[in-house]
């Protein structure tokens, strides 16, 4: 009977961490959450503490009438809970022994105890937040007695059922892993400086999520986690069809279109026609009802449709409809866990079909920290296995860094994820710049192997003949093949 009410889950309040947690908190556990100043570990416990029906919030730091503005601003109802204010009163420091660094107290942690234990049974709260429990390691008198009284603390309420939520800030390595000993699970949170990530390091009697999960907060709506994207977790699949663009001469250049559920992505330098070629897709599988999703990391979704009404490509009855979905991200403010927690809205909840992202050089920003050109490739590798998983067909727009010159798959080295590679390039052609098309893979199927014209205008995008007569097209500066060396 112990074991099966010490297992039932605990909402942990926190939107994201219950599915870090795989479902919550374990009723009965004491969690440690462990961080630096600024973190979040209060915003966290207090989510915590306001999920429940009766809690008990044991503050040394805050005044209660702070702690609850505090709370209010984030969006945070502390109504249901009672706060135990045990911080120094103002007046101590006027006081004679305020002056005297020789005489503490050293009864004071153990009567600090002594007034949690009352309010516990006094309030028989569901949840306790103590905050932080590293301020009565410096009120007890020595480190046995500190790791004595916690122990006696976790374990009475262990056998109350009541889950806690301690926050903790060492100062050290080994006072972390010694506060970390004292509870049942451990959740470490770090700050950068425009980037909080939140690891769950031990739980025990459960599995959960590895590595670190973005962790945002923001005001009115306190915190958030967002999941590092694992594709093994998901699987749906559905038909493995060919689409196509809606354009004769292009779906005849890819063999009959690209597979369902498929990778594409289509490269090229500035301003050749990548984004107008991912927008023909977009429509016809808008207009087949794919209900695709465009995700803008370099333009607004107002210029994106006027741009595509220039070129008779005309998107806004299906946007009004609720068809295509246009959503802007804006690099700097996004994290790829908080892209991907986007994308599975998308497609878990919209029953998006098509995802195209335009462009990579965008996503990139989105980056914080480390190796860019390693974490793109990581978090690309896994947002792909999962779309694919889903049987969400994908197209990434990459940009190739020349214009002219040896032809490069991929400027981000992302060829490895595609199953369809379609480029876009410039040629000079008798002194004139024209664009040309080709495909250079395409992993399921046959394709057309000779690079075309393409001309974007007032009529859209057409797919013209081949470039023939010409040799060396791919360098951007061909000749005529019967010309001599």
């Amino acid at each position: 009977m112990v074991d099966s009410v010490e297992r039932e889950r605990v909402p942990s309040g926190t939107p994201g961490l219950d599915a870090v947690l795989h479902g919550g908190f374990l009723r009965g556990q004491t969690t440690i959450v462990n961080g630096g100043p600024g973190t979040g570990k209060t915003v966290l416990a207090l989510q915590f503490l306001a999920a429940g029906e009766s809690g008990l919030y044991v503050g040394f730091e805050e005044r209660a009438d702070d702690l609850q503005r505090n709370a209010a601003t984030l969006g945070i109802d502390l109504s249901s809970s009672t706060i135990l204010d045990l911080s120094e009163s103002g007046s101590r420091f006027f006081t004679e022994q305020g002056y005297s660094l020789l005489s503490p107290d050293e009864a004071e942690g153990t009567d600090l105890i002594g007034k949690i234990g009352d309010a516990i049974d006094r309030e028989s709260p569901d949840r306790l937040v103590i905050d932080p429990l590293t301020e009565l390691r410096a009120l007890l008198p020595d480190e046995y007695q500190f790791r004595r009284h916690i122990s006696s603390l976790v374990n009475a309420l262990k056998e109350r059922s009541i889950t806690t939520v301690c926050t903790a800030q060492a100062t050290s390595e080994n006072e972390e892993r010694d506060i970390q000993f004292l509870g049942d699970a451990s959740i470490e949170i770090r700050r950068t400086t425009n980037h909080r990530s939140l690891e769950v390091t031990k739980f025990r009697g459960s599995d959960y999520a590895s590595g670190r999960h973005t962790y945002r907060i923001r005001s009115g709506a306190g915190g958030h986690v967002y999941p590092e994207l694992v594709p093994g977790d998901h699987q749906d699949e559905r038909s493995r069809e060919q689409v196509g663009s809606g354009i004769e001469s292009l779906d005849g250049l890819l063999g009959g279109g690209i597979q369902r559920g498929s990778v594409t992505v289509i490269s090229g330098p500035s301003g050749v026609g990548k984004s107008t070629l991912a927008t023909v897709f977009l429509r016809a599988a808008a207009q087949r009802g794919d209900r695709p999703q465009g995700f803008l990391f370099e333009e607004l979704a107002a210029d994106f449709q006027y741009r595509a009404r220039q070129l008779d490509l005309d998107l806004d009855e299906l946007v009004a409809r609720d068809q295509l979905l246009l959503t802007e991200i804006e690099s700097l403010t996004q994290s790829p866990d908080e892209f991907a927690a986007m994308v599975r809205d998308g497609v878990e909840e919209d029953g998006v079909g098509m995802v195209v992202i335009d462009g990579i050089s965008g996503y990139r920003l989105a980056l914080r920290g480390g190796d860019s050109e390693t974490q793109l490739t990581r978090e690309l590798h896994a947002l792909c296995r999962y779309l694919k998983r889903m049987g969400v067909t994908t197209i990434l727009l990459d940009e190739a860094s020349t214009v002219t010159g040896d032809l490069t798959a991929t400027k981000d080295q992302i060829s490895y994820l595609a199953d369809n590679i379609v480029f876009l390039r410039y040629v000079e052609i008798d002194g004139e710049i024209q664009k040309v098309i080709g495909v250079l893979k395409k992993r399921y199927g046959d394709f057309e192997r000779t690079i075309r014209n393409v001309e974007i205008g007032a009529d859209g995008l057409t797919v013209g003949p081949s470039v023939a007569g010409y040799q060396g097209v791919l360098t951007g500066v061909p000749r005529r093949a019967d010309e001599g060396d």
